[in-house]
């Protein structure tokens, strides 16, 4: 019987060494997983909010989408966390496409911005009146119906950036009632623009974009602190090719800015419709590029 005692308490005392937890084991799992994530975020793709209004009409305030980041090549700037020393050069590299939405760094600065490839190196590059110049050739505009945007906490319509142009549609829901030119670049790719009216970046010097740099502008055009904008707001010029970090691919779901701690608030606070929306801009017949 004693021997039995004996045995049982060993066997108990097994199994509950066996029952404790590996900390070590568990925090180098952990490790190991936030090394392959912080990976996949870095060389293929990340997710990426948009924070302002300088992307509207295509890309609202509270849109999540998707950024491919082997679609130019890696840089210094490709890490999720901008941990390399800033340096020229790419790794297996191919040059934006005009009308790509791209993320990028600015020169002087640490945050991503996101705008849209419009002059590509050795271009000459010029705005009148807010039409765009390349190589001399005006780029196509057409005047498009108003843009009934519904309002919402993520896109308030506020006075101080799009004045006068709260309205209510035909069904009484509050709209913001924006002014739709339809933009058509040389290589066919077309998009979405909002012109408000004369502004003091709507006229550019003829400038040529250097060899390994980029012509950035925002599809909002009279509220984008972009490659128009000197710093520390705007891009200050052209952007070097090292320091666009991906392009951006597909909306994944939008919210409203309705979102609290009521559980039901996370479902409601969607916008429908966005979810799944493509951002490789459209093509048009004939293109010139």
């Amino acid at each position: 019987m004693a021997l039995e005692k004996v045995d049982e308490i060993a066997a108990k005392a097994e199994t509950t060494e066996k029952e404790k937890t590996d900390w070590i084991g568990e925090a180098k799992s952990i490790g190991l997983l936030l090394l392959a994530v912080l990976a996949f975020h870095s060389l293929v793709a990340k997710p990426f909010y948009i924070p302002s209004v300088s992307m509207m009409p295509g890309l609202l305030v509270g849109d999540r989408l998707i950024v491919s980041k082997y679609a130019y090549g890696w840089s210094w700037v490709s890490p999720t966390f901008h941990v390399l020393p800033r340096m020229q050069g790419r790794l297996w590299g191919s040059i934006p496409e005009r009308g790509d939405i791209v993320i990028l760094t600015p020169k002087d600065q640490s945050s991503d911005y996101i705008k849209r490839v419009i002059g590509l190196p050795g271009d000459t590059l010029e705005l009148r009146g807010g039409q765009i110049f390349l190589n001399g050739d005006p780029v196509k505009q057409e005047v498009q119906p108003d843009l009934n945007l519904p309002i919402d906490a993520n896109s308030p319509c506020g006075s101080a950036e799009f004045p006068g142009l709260r309205d209510t549609d035909a069904s009484g829901n509050n709209v913001c009632t924006l002014p739709i030119v339809r933009e058509t670049l040389p290589n066919g790719v077309s998009y979405d623009i909002i012109d408000l009216g004369p502004q003091p970046t709507d006229d550019i010097a003829p400038i040529i974009i250097p060899e390994g740099h980029f012509y950035l502008m925002g599809d909002n055009r009279d509220l984008s602190a972009d490659s128009r904008v000197a710093s520390p707001l705007g891009l200050d010029g052209t952007i070097p090719w090292e320091n666009i970090g991906g392009r951006a691919e597909f909306i994944t779901f939008s919210l409203d800015g309705s979102t609290s701690l009521n559980p039901v608030s996370w479902f409601t606070s969607f916008r429908s419709g966005r979810a799944g929306t493509s951002l490789r801009p459209d093509k048009v017949e004939n293109a010139t590029d």
